[in-house]
């Protein structure tokens, strides 16, 4: 049945979804993968799109920036609709020197300043790790592809604020192996913990806040995730 924010019907969306944060780039990224994909939802400009892809179903909608917008879709996802797997694709910053424009991270955690994770487990401190078998099939999909786009797999950070967070924590953060910065993962992680699903971030670095004399124009933005989009499809697929 429809929600709030999905008008769909039972069976419109698939078990395993592809989430990036923007509307345009969701119908970007469906017309790349499911040309023939039905738009089976549109509430507030966000439509949904499914289709199959190699005999296997796929949709792919956008999730909107920040964790409680991401969380929310992610929980009516998982619990009105039988998804069991949201793959997020987007872009993040890097923070680790090894780390370079256009890379790519498989995110298998994410810390975060975000309270979202607070309430789960009253006393303790949630981890927000990604799931397994979907890091490894991402991974095998990576080492398959084997071309020149690094490849890194490794925890990540994800934000409340886009702007005003201090760069002595960056550094910290780098120093403990962080190698991006995004706004998504780990309130996306934390609802498939509590719905015992399974859920991936993979993306695509497209700035960098030690030196931002590479960073991707905003159309790149729009264009250079193929090898995440890739990774991520079989993540999902898997």
């Amino acid at each position: 049945m429809a929600t709030p924010h999905i008008a769909a019907e039972p069976g419109d969306i698939a078990p395993a979804v592809i989430l990036p944060g923007d509307p345009k780039r969701a119908g970007r990224i469906a017309e790349m993968l499911i040309p023939d994909a039905k738009v089976v939802s549109d509430v507030r400009a966000n439509k949904v799109y499914t289709g199959e892809i190699d005999g296997k179903p796929l949709t792919v909608m956008a999730s909107g920036m920040g964790i409680p917008s991401a969380v929310l879709y992610a929980n009516e996802l998982f619990s009105h609709f039988g998804v069991q797997r949201i793959i997020r694709v987007g872009t993040a910053g890097g923070l680790a020197r090894n780390v370079k424009v256009g890379d790519v991270v498989i995110a298998t955690g994410a810390h975060t300043d975000s309270a979202i994770n607070v309430p789960r487990l009253p006393g303790l401190h949630f981890s927000a790790i990604a799931s397994f078998n979907l890091v490894a099939a991402a991974a095998a999909a990576a080492e398959a592809k084997a071309g020149d786009t690094p490849v890194h797999i490794a925890p990540i950070v994800s934000r409340d604020h886009f702007y005003g967070n201090a760069d002595d924590l960056n550094v910290t953060l780098a120093r403990y192996g962080t190698l991006a910065v995004e706004m998504e993962a780990a309130g996306l992680y934390g609802v498939a913990a509590e719905h015992g699903r399974q859920a991936l971030a993979v993306l695509t670095v497209s700035d960098h806040l030690l030196d931002h004399s590479g960073d991707m124009s905003p159309e790149d933005r729009e264009t250079r995730f193929g090898l995440a989009l890739d990774l991520a499809v079989a993540a999902a697929l898997s």
